[in-house]
């Protein structure tokens, strides 16, 4: 067993991936969470020249999209290089047909698969085997590792037994529990994959590649006569693979000391109840058992390793003969079948055995669910599976793990029980997206495991919205091997990252007697305990827990570290939990922060150590009284003023207690009610904006840019003040002619996240003080009664008529409703100020048909969604689709409201005589342009509507179910460049070309920002991003002048940080136009590596540098004889590096490469100079330059 000892303390991907890379010559990737650091990975190992087996580096390329990575796939094998792919979700559905054409055509691979649900009643990023098992008729071999350490392992495994068997192999772990999860394993060393891949396969699988100078024909196309025989030729490859997997794996085991079995049995030899079950709830079910065994129970585990093919032979060879009840857990769901796939087969493979002689007698077998989309499988769960199989007659298709109120399926257990943890010490941190809490917690754990002899295990919880969502890191260590695929429970340390936290989160509920808490607080260990409330209070002194703070956000300021406590906290960790010697904890602290910010450049890595150095002298251990004080108990987590589903099913969710849930209170379709992230108020900003009213201009610039929609303005008689709180803000209009009307500029301080884009964009500056402005960022501690009460008021007065405001302006807009409001998104995202300007515009009409990506989970992520509606109950429809048929979807749409528009009107029409025809006539023949005429059009439908209950005909009742779309529809295709440039782009242009009414906002922030900055086609030349390490090489795809080449599109590019002004003038006419429409709009991001203070400036300097001109094509100019396309922006004013050089995805590779820096930088300028230079022949051309319209 030569080479074993080498140890890492990786997660499941990077185990995987480690392997996958040094057996493969080709990479095609494409990226889906939770499968991206996968193929992340290898182009980062590619870029850096790391070799594979055969010294040579892998050609890594990522593709459009994953059947377009399929595709590759496939031809790369069948030209004989071997070659991989990673992938998970949606993305492994893509791929189906081309997996059906590899297994047929016996073509070694594997395909490395981080398993997870499929979008069906809603999406979900978390995971569960519905992907797999979906997959697992089309010939591939399935392959399941339950861990990080046998997600190294088995992909070897698998490749040694592709290659051997001809059989192409998915192998698969659990997305984000494996995938996820930081644990310590033993690498393989080249030398023990050498041995396992045998060269003389290699090169019978390049013998059988497609070569002219041995040609023959492959993917023949087959009729009556034959396909059914030619299905059959491959019977036996699929009856040795099971022999040839047994093999691979027993020379795996004489090399490493690891076995495995393509089934594994665990537990009493002479178990009468036995649990049969896949992936990492095996971890789960087998430590319960050897508990339940020691207790003297006959229980045991069947671990499912060679799902497919499925051996017989291999499962009764390890089986006890005296098992009498199996239950089959499945981590999917087959809706409409008559159990789960894996249940289905056992029970075929006894009902086959026991008639055939194979097994003595036919156990009593049922089937169950467990786990779907990471939901948690604890020993508490495995026992109540173990437990029901002692009843006489076991529930069948039983769910474990939830409350099925609805058909009563489940089982019920006890959450208490657990296992022996006493080996292990347990941490838990609590953070928000962003603050760095996830990324430091996960270089304690490899601190831990490299450096120690300890071993560690580190999973981390979030939700998939975006920076700013709370996230739970559990960390366990201890002398042994961790095999806990659950969350801690009882834990030995507690963190709070913030400190808001202790009146939102029960913290404390999961610490053990005795454990220490760590609090990051503005008040001092003499201060804190008056600002916590009784519960905190109560807990602390009843289990006596040691407890320290530590203000970690003046540190952070103090050295420079913004917002990001992260380095901080952990310091205080390892200081507080002794795991290490204080000095050797920081030495390793400051090269773990060497390692991981070395990209960001020396002065990222100073502030991070300055953090280190200044965080233990202010560390505080508070001393507890003996009783308690406060009085003030947890406020509740929405206002008893919240709508009844949200105070009964939303605010669960928000308060950490949807695995509480019943089945009944969950909508069966998926339908959720809008506009309820008004409830949620997150108050996470430590500073937030304030008004001088003394002042402002009134210009509404501030609450254009709002990311998250927390500025609003209105104009009221000023007698409305006589019942304003006292320290509500207002100032006379600065309008002309109206002496009695009063502005304000409203701020939701508790749904800021302290941006700080509105200072940046305010204009006015005091007089009397230059540093400060008519908005400024101030500490956020004003009682919260005192902000409740002040937007009570500003609610209450009159919403400004819309038929009366000039859409025209930036000034005027700011009086126009945001539907689109408090979202998830990032602090300073440049995405959410169009969305919520679109629902300012036209959202009271607007159907949004929206790509997976950012918008749609900020827009569309439980337990909140930010889509509302006004005090009439109108506002923006949304959907999401998936992300690769977005265009198509909202195509339908449009399709439908169009259908539906011309039914109406037939109706109506043939209703005349009853309705009267005059009044018939001004409904169908109304203009609906301006906002007066659709206020006019609405009130002549809802007068329709009320004349058609009275009408006892089938017309009536077929008019009055379509009588909506009398009123002009706005429909919206709204996502990002990935979805327009890349995986939807087919779609995209055939949406287009059709001539339909469908407008489409591109949120271009030339990244894939959803699934962690991978590139797109929209990826500039220069940049770095993952998938271009080393930097872009070709231009970005101008989308713009491909979509005016049908002539009949109306294009614009806008960026709102240089012209905003242009920004709404593009909306308002793209949405005016009657057809086509495509709004390509620049979006900053946290992915450019940029200080998101100062985004609108970086939007402004794109345009400055020539990089993103601004432009508006209109084929009504051209229906008009003018030339269409207008040029906005002035002549470039700055070179292209000065605007590049502000973002980390240009600078990085001037420290990575620093000559491939400079010679890809004057390229990007060629290119730059060279599209300006188009673009101003283009506005001056005659119209007849441009193509007709017919």
């Amino acid at each position: 067993m030569a080479d074993q000892h080498t140890v890492l303390t990786v997660d499941g991907n990077e185990a995987a991936a480690y392997v996958a890379y040094r057996v493969n010559e080709v990479c095609a990737i494409y990226p889906i969470t939770p499968s991206s650091t996968m193929a992340e990975l290898a182009d980062e190992w590619a870029a850096k020249g790391v070799k594979n087996l055969w010294g040579n580096v892998p050609e890594v390329i990522e593709m459009q999209s994953e059947g377009g990575a399929a595709g590759t796939v496939h031809g790369a094998l069948q030209t004989g290089a071997l070659t991989t792919t990673f992938t998970a979700s949606q993305g492994l559905m893509l791929m189906l047909p081309n997996m059906y054409k590899i297994a047929g055509e016996l073509t070694a691979a594997v395909f490395h698969v981080a398993a997870r649900s499929l979008a069906a009643q809603g999406l979900s990023i978390f995971g569960d085997h519905s992907d797999v098992m979906a997959a697992r008729t089309t010939g591939f071999a399935m392959l399941s590792s339950a861990n990080v350490q046998e997600a190294h392992d088995f992909a070897l495994i698998a490749q040694a037994a592709t290659l051997e068997s001809r059989l192409p192999f998915i192998h698969f772990f659990d997305g984000f529990r494996t995938s996820h999860e930081v644990n310590k394993i033993n690498v393989l060393s080249d030398s023990q994959i050498r041995q396992v891949i045998n060269d003389d396969l290699v090169i019978a699988h390049r013998t059988r590649a497609l070569n002219p100078d041995n040609p023959f024909i492959r993917g023949t196309a087959q009729n009556p006569d034959v396909y059914f025989q030619g299905r059959e030729t491959v019977n036996p490859y699929y009856t040795r693979t099971p022999d040839v997997v047994e093999s691979v794996m027993q020379h795996f085991a004489k090399l490493t000391g690891r076995k495995y079995r393509p089934f594994e049995y665990e537990g009493a030899l002479d178990a009468d109840r036995v649990v049969a079950i896949m992936g990492s709830g095996g971890e789960t079910a087998l430590e319960t058992a050897q508990y339940l065994v020691g207790k003297g129970e006959k229980v045991g585990v069947l671990r499912v390793r060679l799902y497919r093919p499925f051996s017989v032979k291999h499962l009764f060879a390890v089986l006890p003969k005296t098992v009498t009840k199996l239950a089959v857990l499945d981590r999917c769901k087959e809706p409409g079948g008559m159990g789960e796939p894996l249940y289905q087969d056992l029970l075929s493979v006894f009902v086959e055995a026991f008639t055939q002689g194979m097994f003595p007698h036919m156990p009593r077998i049922v089937g169950g669910r467990y786990g779907l989309s990471s939901k948690e499988f604890t020993p508490g769960m495995a026992k109540a599976v173990f437990d029901e199989l002692k009843q006489e007659q076991p529930k069948n298709h039983f769910t474990v793990g939830i409350v099925d109120d609805v058909t009563h399926s489940h089982l019920t257990y006890d959450p208490a029980f657990a296992l022996d943890e006493s080996g292990w010490t347990q941490a838990l941190f609590y953070g928000l997206g962003a603050d760095g809490t996830v990324g430091a917690n996960k270089n304690s754990i490899k601190i831990i495991g490299e450096s120690t002899d300890l071993y560690g295990q580190g999973y981390f919880v979030y939700d998939s919205k975006k920076s700013g969502a709370r996230t739970v890191s559990h960390l366990r260590f201890g002398p042994q091997p961790i095999r806990a695929p659950y969350l801690i429970q009882q834990a030995d340390f507690v963190a709070g990252h913030q400190f808001n936290f202790v009146d939102r989160v029960d913290m404390l509920s999961l610490a053990r007697p005795g454990a220490t808490f760590l609090l990051n607080s503005p008040y001092g260990p003499t201060e804190v305990w008056d600002h916590l409330p009784r519960s905190v209070q109560e807990a602390l002194i009843r289990k006596k827990l040691h407890f320290f703070v530590i203000d970690a956000n003046t540190v952070a300021r103090k050295t420079g570290m913004g917002g990001r406590v992260n380095t901080i906290m952990q310091t205080c960790f390892f200081a507080l939990s002794g795991v290490l010697p204080r000095e050797e904890a920081i030495l390793q602290i400051k090269k773990a922060i060497e390692k991981t910010y070395y990209k960001k450049g020396q002065a990222v890595i100073a502030q991070n150590f300055r953090a280190v150095d200044q965080t233990l002298e202010n560390l505080y251990e508070v001393t507890l009284p003996d009783i308690v004080t406060a009085t003030r108990e947890l406020p509740d987590t929405v206002s008893n003023e919240a709508p009844h589903f949200v105070q009964s099913v939303t605010a669960k969710m928000m308060a950490g207690f949807g695995d509480d849930l019943p089945v009944s209170l969950l909508p069966a379709d998926g339908t959720y009610p809008s506009g309820t992230t008004k409830w949620e108020k997150r108050d996470i900003a430590d500073f937030v904006p304030e008004w001088d009213p003394s002042v402002c201009i009134q210009c509404g610039n501030c609450s254009f840019v709002c990311p998250h929609s927390v500025i609003r303005a209105k104009f009221y008689h000023k007698d409305h003040l006589a019942e304003a709180p006292k320290t509500f803000a207002s100032a006379a209009i600065n309008a002309r002619g109206f002496p009695d009307t009063h502005y304000t500029l409203q701020v939701y301080e508790e749904d800021c996240t302290g941006c700080t884009l509105c200072v940046e964009a305010c204009p006015a500056t005091n007089p009397t003080d230059r540093n400060r402005k008519a908005i400024n960022m101030r500490p956020n501690t004003t009682p919260k009664p005192e902000i409740k009460s002040k937007i009570r008021f500003f609610e209450s007065l009159p919403i400004n008529d819309r038929a009366r405001v000039n859409f025209a302006t930036v000034h005027g807009a700011q009086f126009l409703e945001p539907l689109f409001e408090f979202s998830g998104a990032c602090a300073g995202c440049g995405e959410t100020p169009y969305v919520r300007l679109l629902t300012q515009l036209f959202g009271d009409r607007l159907i949004v048909a929206n790509a997976t990506g950012c918008s749609s989970i900020y827009g569309g992520n439980l337990p909140t969604t930010p889509w509302t509606k006004n005090a009439e109950g109108k506002g923006p429809a949304w959907s999401n689709s998936l992300f690769e048929d977005n265009a198509e979807f909202g195509l339908g749409m449009r399709v439908t409201a169009d259908k539906h528009h011309a039914l109406a009107i037939e109706l109506l029409w043939q209703l005349a005589p009853r309705l009267g025809f005059d009044f018939a006539k001004r409904i169908a023949e109304a203009p609906q342009v301006y906002e007066s005429e659709l206020v006019a059009q609405r009130a002549r439908v809802k007068e329709l509507k009320s004349r058609l209950q009275h009408i006892h005909a089938a017309e009536a009742r077929h008019l009055l179910s379509v009588a909506d779309h009398l009123v002009r529809r706005s429909i919206w295709l709204v996502g990002g460049d990935g979805w327009a440039y890349d995986i939807g782009s087919g779609g995209l242009d055939h949406a287009l070309s059709t001539g339909r009414n469908v407008n489409v906002l591109v949120l271009d922030t030339e990244v894939y920002s959803n699934t962690g900055g991978q590139s797109s086609k929209a990826t500039p030349t220069a940049a770095t991003a993952k998938f271009a390490a080393a930097g872009k090489r070709v231009g970005k795809k101008d989308l713009a002048i491909q979509a005016i080449s049908y002539g009949n599109v109306y294009v614009a590019q806008v960026a709102m940080g240089a012209n905003p002004q242009q920004t709404l003038l593009a909306l308002r006419e793209a949405e005016a136009y009657e057809g086509p429409s495509l709004v390509l709009a620049y979006s900053h991001c946290i992915a450019h590596g940029i200080n998101m203070e100062k985004g609108m400036d970086q939007q402004s300097k794109a345009v400055a540098s020539g990089y993103w001109p601004l432009i508006r094509y209109n084929p009504v100019l051209r229906k008009e004889g003018q030339n269409p396309f207008i040029l906005d922006s002035p002549a470039p004013s700055i070179p292209f590096k000065e605007y590049a050089y502000n973002e980390l995805r240009y600078k990085v590779l001037t420290r990575t490469n620093p000559e491939e820096a400079e010679r890809l930088i004057k390229l990007a300028q060629e290119l730059v100079d060279l599209r300006w230079k188009n673009y101003v022949e283009m506005a001056g051309f005659g119209a007849d330059a441009f193509s007709p319209i017919a």
